[in-house]
C-alpha cells in the first residue's frame, strides 16, 4: 500500500471525471496513468465498466469524425492498459443497499457515481475523482480528490 494524498490505499478506481478531463486536455493514456501513479504510488489502478460506457458515449456523441477517432483511440488504450472491473451481482447489491439506505435519509446519489463507488467498495479501493461531492455521499467509500 502507498499513500495517495493522506492515508494508505490498497488501490484506486479512477473515476470517469479524471479520464474525461484528461482526454479533453489531449493527454495520452500514458500521461494519465503516469499521473495517477505519481499521486497514488505503486498500487493497482482500475476503472469500472460503467466508465467505459461514459467514455464511449463521448465517442458516439463527438461533433466531428476526427474527434470521434481521437476519443476512440483514447478509450481503446485505456481498456488496453487499465483493468476494467465488471459490474457484478455483488456490485449491484451494494448499489441497491447504499442507494436505498441513503434515499431513506433523503440523500440522492447519481446512479453513475453510485455504481463506480460500489465498484471501489467491492474491490476495497479508494475512488480518485475530480467530483468529490457525490462520492462523499457514499458511506464507507474512501474518496481521494485528484
Amino acid at each position: 500500500m502507498e499513500s495517495f494524498g493522506t492515508g494508505l490505499v490498497r488501490g484506486i478506481v479512477a473515476d470517469s471525471s479524471i479520464l474525461i478531463t484528461a482526454e479533453r486536455g489531449k493527454l495520452s493514456t500514458t500521461d494519465v496513468i503516469r499521473s495517477l501513479r505519481q499521486a497514488a504510488g505503486n498500487v493497482p489502478i482500475a476503472i469500472c465498466a460503467l466508465t467505459i460506457a461514459e467514455l464511449g458515449h463521448g465517442v458516439y456523441h463527438a461533433a466531428t469524425a476526427e474527434k470521434a477517432k481521437q476519443r476512440r483511440q483514447f478509450l481503446d488504450e485505456i481498456k488496453q492498459y487499465v483493468p476494467v472491473h465488471p459490474i457484478t451481482g455483488a456490485t449491484a447489491e451494494l448499489v441497491a443497499q447504499i442507494g436505498g439506505e441513503q434515499a431513506l435519509r433523503g440523500i440522492t446519489i447519481p446512479l453513475a457515481d453510485l455504481i463506480i463507488g460500489a465498484c471501489a467498495i467491492e474491490l476495497d479501493y479508494a475512488v480518485a475523482t475530480h467530483n468529490v461531492r457525490h462520492f462523499r455521499l457514499i458511506p464507507g467509500l474512501d474518496v481521494r480528490k485528484y
